[in-house]
């Protein structure tokens, strides 16, 4: 008997039924390990001795260890069969250290989609496990626990800041900097003018030059010169075309899931995983994607090969142009880009066996790809010229000419703009003459889309990091979302800013950037990890024994009110659940004065009793203290609770809440059957 270990029980259980009897799947559940958070800083590493690293068992893996353990012991041989990149790499290393494995059988198993034909071809490929990856891995791994750890446990003491990061405190610098634009900008004057014919025609040229109206008083001047008629001048067309985009990488995908389906990235990538790890079809379980953490715009001969005769077969020979070959300088080279497995697993086809968030996520994947291999479209631009005077307006249409890849790719597909036929030399008299004032618009905020846009382009994180980054800001309350915009709170700001004052020489974009190609040069085999932990370590804690000597501790501040116990002030305090109010005198006086929340209804019916209303609590103790529940108001009456916001609908399958969970609509019931179709 063989064993084979990945991360997934889903994907464990997908691969098994690919393998047959002589194959036994188990699964990980992710990593099984983790650096410790004992020694010198609570770092668990050995910073004086080479940087070695603490592993301990990670808490609730005992058992899975336990199981693993006793499978290999009985096996012929263990074959580690985790994700392809180095996190995959790295939880195979883990795995082989814990069982014993040497490294003769460490039989390493890599495959980028979850098909049969894959999974088969995979297991005649076997190779040793590649320590550069699991270095570059354990370095990065190094790196941020001791920013991480340094940085928060001095920003926890100083300023009651709950965490900063080597990637998260760079991309709320962005968030930040881009605040203090808007905050600082001054919107300018101007004005544009239409004239409607029906068809709106612009003004874009003043004697020749371009059109600048900045005030009213310019604007009045140009109407009294207008003359009644505008003569036709000019009538033209030419052809324009429009290229496909690339499939997706692990950053476009959440960027374009975001705009086109609105979704967080948090959303996309749980979709995605589902997509990849496995979905039950009629006759077979087969993951409908490859991987989805990639940096890769690269597509497989082997599907280009059957898409190509898809496309020409579905649409014809003309509209097919091929693969477009773009290297991402800082994509893993084994990787591809985001794709379906198949090209005949059409969105349509496989709408039946999936719930409609991951069927909306697979149409889009699956139509960015083979779209990017289709010619452009093509559209004819008309232009319509109209002088009056020494005023020139002119009118624009578009329509299509040839669909080409938007006969598959339907997100870019735009409305046709037609005009009236004109001649050259008509005359004709506007409808409505409309001026209007505007001002000039401050940057937009980051949403979640774009921030990750900005960070892929200044090369800061990786595919695996830009999900994690999102929903920690937003965790650590650094953030608040607005139309699905970040804006950045007091405690980020004050967060940025101290970390700018002491930390400048490491919380920056080119230091960021310039680290993860050190990561890449360790997985390359170009650099020594320790010696880049080294490099990095003797400068970086000395700056936070700096910051501890000379940072002021941010005092509590007072809120107009003496304490009824001791008479000292009351102040407001932050802590670990919070903002809260306690005496200045803290701790000869320990009083901690208790608000009553206001009751936040959520207009929900409860379904238990069908007579009180789902309100949102917060834990006052216990392990769950300070988190959100909701709760039937007739307590104790009737004591239903779920933990997540209920959004009134009820379960067909048994009658239970529907809530908000991670951004999904999902039972409140775990136990339900529709929580695990």
């Amino acid at each position: 008997m063989n064993v084979v270990i990945v991360e997934s029980p889903t994907k464990a259980s997908t691969i098994e039924k690919y393998l047959g009897k002589d194959y036994k799947v188990l699964s990980s559940v992710g990593h099984i390990r983790d650096l410790a958070t004992t020694g010198k800083g609570g770092l668990g590493i050995d910073v004086d001795n080479g940087f070695e690293p603490n592993y301990i068992t990670i808490k609730g893996k005992e058992s899975v260890i336990k199981e693993l353990k006793k499978a290999a012991k009985s096996s012929d041989r263990v074959f580690l069969a985790t994700d392809p990149d180095r996190e995959g790499e790295a939880i195979s290393w883990h795995i082989a250290e814990v069982l014993g494995l040497s490294k003769q059988d460490r039989h390493r198993v890599v495959f980028y989609e979850i098909t049969k034909d894959s999974v088969l071809k995979a297991f005649n490929d076997v190779r040793p496990i590649n320590d550069e990856l699991v270095e570059s891995q354990e370095t990065r791994r190094m790196l941020d626990r001791i920013m991480g750890f340094k940085l928060s446990k001095l920003l926890q003491n100083k300023i009651k800041s709950k965490s900063a990061g080597r990637v998260q405190s760079v991309a709320l610098k962005l968030v930040v900097d881009l605040e203090r634009e808007i905050q600082a900008f001054e919107p300018v004057e101007y004005w544009t003018l239409q004239a409607l014919f029906p068809d709106v025609a612009e003004l874009k040229k003043i004697k020749g030059k371009k059109a600048v109206i900045e005030n009213e008083t310019q604007m009045n001047g140009i109407l009294k010169g207008l003359k009644p008629e505008y003569t036709v001048t000019d009538v033209t067309t030419k052809e324009s075309k429009q290229k496909a985009k690339l499939p997706f990488t692990t950053s476009t995908l959440q960027q374009e899931a975001s705009n086109k389906l609105g979704y967080g990235s948090k959303k996309t990538m749980i979709g995605a995983q589902k997509l990849y790890e496995g979905i039950e079809l009629k006759n077979e379980t087969v993951g409908l994607i490859t991987y989805m953490r990639t940096d890769s715009f690269r597509l497989s001969d082997e599907f280009t090969s059957v898409a190509k005769t898809y496309i020409e077969k579905q649409f014809g020979a003309k509209y097919y142009k091929g693969v477009q070959f773009i290297k991402n300088k800082n994509a893993q080279e084994a990787h591809e880009a985001i794709r379906p497995t198949s090209v005949t697993r059409t969105p349509e086809l496989m709408q039946p066996y999936l719930g409609n968030e991951e069927f909306r996520l697979y149409k889009l994947i699956y139509e960015r790809a083979v779209s990017s291999m289709m010619s452009d479209a093509v559209f004819t631009v008309g232009q319509i010229t109209l002088q009056n005077g020494d005023y020139l307006f002119q009118m624009e249409s578009r329509e299509m000419k040839f669909a080409g890849y938007q006969a598959v790719y339907s997100y870019d597909n735009v409305k046709d703009k037609s005009l009236s036929v004109l001649k050259v030399g008509e005359t004709l008299k506007p409808e409505e003459i409309k001026p209007e004032q505007k001002f000039t618009k401050p940057p937009t905020r980051y949403s979640e889309a774009t921030l990750i846009k900005e960070m892929e382009e200044l090369g800061i994180g990786r595919p695996s990091t830009y999900s994690a980054t999102m929903e920690t800001l937003k965790k650590r309350n650094y953030v608040t979302i607005e139309d699905k915009r970040f804006i950045p709170s007091e405690q980020g700001i004050e967060t940025t800013d101290k970390l700018a004052e002491y930390f400048t020489d490491f919380i920056n974009v080119d230091y960021t950037k310039a680290m993860e190609e050190h990561l890449d040069d360790v997985s390359q085999g170009e650099l020594n990890g320790k010696q880049v932990l080294s490099d990095f370590y003797t400068h970086f804690s000395e700056t936070v024994d700096t910051a501890y000597q000379t940072m002021e501790k941010k005092a509590p501040v007072p809120v107009g009110r003496d304490c009824p116990e001791c008479g000292h002030p009351l102040v407001e305090r932050i802590g670990k659940y919070g903002k809260f109010v306690s005496c200045q005198n803290y701790p000869e006086c320990k009083f901690i004065e208790k608000t009553k929340k206001e009751v936040v209804t959520t207009g929900v019916t409860c379904p238990k009793c069908n007579k009180g209303e789902m309100v949102e609590r917060v834990a006052g103790k216990g392990r769950n203290r300070g988190k959100t529940f909701y709760a039937c108001n007739q307590f104790p009456k009737c004591k239903h609770i779920v933990n997540d916001p209920p959004t009134g609908e009820l379960c067909d399958s048994c009658g239970m809440l529907m809530v908000t969970h991670d951004e999904e609509i999902v039972c409140s019931n775990k136990e339900c059957a529709t929580n695990t179709n």
